[in-house]
């Protein structure tokens, strides 16, 4: 998935605080891509959601 991928799914969260998220270690997993756009798979992008689930 991309980051504006992401951001859709998650309902308007800026793309800022995507990447603080991601500063703080608190953001999915994700690789770059050589071209150096983050990717996210769909597969670590709901085991994260459901991380949050589960602290809430």
């Amino acid at each position: 998935m991309t980051v504006p991928q992401i951001l859709a799914e998650l309902g308007g969260v800026s793309r800022r605080t995507f990447y603080r998220w991601r500063e703080l270690g608190h953001g999915p997993a994700a690789f770059k891509l050589p071209n150096g756009e983050l990717r996210i798979w769909r597969a670590d992008f709901a085991a994260w959601l459901r991380q949050l689930e589960a602290a809430a």
